[in-house]
């Protein structure tokens, strides 16, 4: 038996990993899915200054008050760039695996909105401005986005679209502090929405991918939308299975 962490990305909270969690649990893991402050079920405790510090605290709380050890670490999108980063740089005794999902490391210094190319910075901060009381970013149109993965059931869409939350912004623009004690643990890589051999291109010349440029990777391709929990669970359960 594993013991897993399961973190998500920007917008959803624990009930995005219902699907993989409940499968893990088959195949008599331990597992903890959570919401970080202000998504999901904690949606209501929200603030302007909920940020990235927030976020790692919750994880670590977490791991601290339910006495977990030997941590499998996921990570999804935002929370695998510069979450479960942070929260093995301050605990590492505690993990014993980090696994980012469609998503690497930021090195540190950088923030998540600092990320992403200038025209999509510059829509997201106007989406904050117009739509988000000038400090959430709203989630995306699922209809549209979801036109990127086949066969996608209604009902995914309906709780995508019902349950989604949005995304504090201060959470998207607190750069990363890290002191590279996160470096030391074994790293398992699922690629989505790109190959590992795209992956190696762009880190050898970007520095925001340097942390993916070394050898020492485990890499596992599982092709699909870049929200796997929802197109591809039980594949993805099956990943982290073998990755405990």
């Amino acid at each position: 038996m594993a013991t897993y962490v399961l973190v998500p990305g920007f917008w959803l909270g624990a009930w995005a990993w219902a699907s993989v969690a409940a499968d893990l649990r088959g195949r008599g893991h331990d597992v903890h899915s959570l919401s970080l402050t202000g998504m999901g079920e904690r949606a209501h405790l929200a603030r302007p200054d909920t940020d990235l510090e927030t976020h790692i605290t919750d994880v670590l709380n977490l791991i601290r008050y339910e006495d977990l050890r030997d941590v499998v670490l996921v990570g999804h999108s935002y929370a695998g760039a510069v979450v479960i980063p942070s929260v093995a740089d301050r605990m590492p005794e505690r993990i014993s695996r980090l696994v980012f999902i469609d998503s690497g490391p930021l090195p540190d210094g950088m923030s998540h909105a600092e990320f992403t190319p200038p025209e999509e910075r510059a829509h997201n901060a106007e989406l904050v401005r117009a739509e988000g009381d000038g400090w959430r970013l709203p989630p995306p149109p699922w209809q549209r986005t979801a036109a990127e993965a086949s066969g996608l059931p209604e009902h995914t869409l309906e709780r995508l679209t019902r349950l989604s939350a949005p995304q504090p912004w201060a959470t998207a623009t607190t750069p990363v502090r890290l002191t590279g004690a996160w470096e030391k643990l074994p790293r398992l890589h699922v690629l989505c929405s790109f190959p590992v051999e795209q992956v190696r291109a762009v880190a050898a010349t970007v520095p925001a991918f340097r942390h993916m440029a070394t050898d020492d990777w485990d890499h596992r391709e599982l092709p699909g939308w870049h929200w796997p929990m929802f197109d591809r669970p039980s594949e993805l359960a099956a990943i982290l299975h073998d990755a405990a």
